[in-house]
């Protein structure tokens, strides 16, 4: 019964019966609903698969047991499929978003994406800049290639949606409705909501995890930090003999816990006070997802010590630095002579050229950005 009652879809949720549609009109699935029907196409996308070999914060090729776009879209998944049940929004909406929402993202993390942005507003303005949740639509709404009736996936309004959880004013006018909540300054569906806050606490608490691990920051640094020292402690209390590895996973975990029981508690609260009777009337009530306010101050701590002790190390800057140059030097390279680009990225036209450029950069992975950087630039020394 209380399995039952869990998953029990609530009046605010999105219900994929009732779904706002496709770009292109198919036939209802016969054996999945339209939400699972899209988690299932993200799943077999060629993009999905090359997250394996994505940057999350170190570079893939450093160590095989650092996270990566993949896996950390599929704790993200995790998560936000745990909090979906228990609030009773959909979970397969959820999961599809959490899976989806760094589709977009350049090799070499936001190093690549921040100097990808650079080289298009600098050298091909009239293209646009570069923002990787609007590349991760554009990849499941025009590059995909896998349907012969239309490109991309042709997942659901409300799918994509949620994945485009951040967007320029300028670029929101040209999306028509799934850019409108931007110019209303509305929100966007309560899984879309959740599935970036579970975006949050996996990264946040994986990288404390990854740190550790690669030596840029030890366990006394982060007893500093309140979360994690109060969860340290109780891990040290319960078992004191527990070696520092175990202690760790384990502290992490309870981290998680501890805030996934927080976002499910207060938004529930939230939606109570609130008390929206349907999807759209959520959507006018402001964010309702989230943590109390005593928990997102320790959770901001927290992103605030990793960004100054983690991805501000030197170490991560060095890589960083290597990055920025890798995907300047193609991006200048291809745009003064396309004939280097396979010919399924040439275009008519600097725009047209800079933006197909952005995508076939976009869509390299760490390792494949820096052989096509070697087989460009490196000198034959053979002879």
């Amino acid at each position: 019964m209380a399995l039952a009652q869990m998953n029990a879809r609530a009046p605010y949720a999105s219900d994929p019966a009732r779904t706002r549609g496709r770009r292109h009109a198919e036939p209802a699935p016969a054996n999945r609903t339209e939400f699972q029907r899209d988690r299932d196409r993200i799943i077999h996308a060629n993009a999905f698969r090359r997250l394996e070999y994505k940057t999350q914060v170190f570079v893939n090729h450093e160590g095989d047991w650092f996270r990566t776009r993949l896996t950390h879209s599929l704790e993200v998944a995790q998560i936000a499929r745990v909090i979906a049940a228990s609030l009773g929004l959909d979970v397969d909406l959820t999961e599809a978003i959490a899976l989806a929402h760094d589709l977009g993202h350049t090799p070499f993390g936001h190093a690549g994406q921040d100097e990808l942005n650079r080289c298009l507003n600098e050298l091909a303005p009239q293209a646009g800049g570069f923002e990787h949740n609007l590349q991760s639509l554009r990849v499941v709404d025009e590059l995909e290639e896998r349907y012969p009736d239309f490109n991309g996936l042709n997942l659901c309004f409300e799918t994509r949606e949620g994945i485009l959880k951040h967007c320029s004013l300028a670029n929101a006018r040209k999306l028509g409705d799934v850019g409108q909540r931007f110019i209303d300054r509305t929100e966007p569906s309560l899984e879309a909501q959740l599935a970036n806050l579970a975006d949050e606490i996996a990264y946040n608490n994986h990288d404390v995890d990854d740190g550790l691990r690669s030596g840029l920051i030890c366990l006394e640094q982060l007893l500093e930090v309140s979360i994690f020292e109060q969860h340290y402690r109780a891990v040290k209390r319960q078992w004191p003999q527990i070696a520092d590895k175990r202690a760790v996973a384990q502290t992490v975990r309870q981290m998680i816990n501890t805030l996934i029981m927080d976002v499910t508690n207060h938004t529930k609260q939230s939606l109570a006070a609130a008390n929206p009777q349907s999807p759209d009337q959520a959507r006018l009530c402001g964010p309702l997802v989230g943590f109390s306010s005593e928990i997102r101050q320790q959770a901001t701590e927290l992103k605030q010590f990793l960004f100054k002790e983690l991805y501000r190390h030197y170490q991560v800057a060095r890589m960083t630095h290597k990055a920025r140059t890798v995907v300047r030097e193609l991006f200048e390279v291809f745009l003064d002579e396309p004939g280097l680009l396979p010919p399924d990225y040439r275009r008519d036209g600097q725009p047209a050229q800079a933006r197909a450029i952005a995508d076939y950069i976009a869509g390299m992975t760490d390792r494949y950005a820096m052989l096509e950087h070697r087989r460009i630039f490196a000198v034959d020394e053979s002879h």
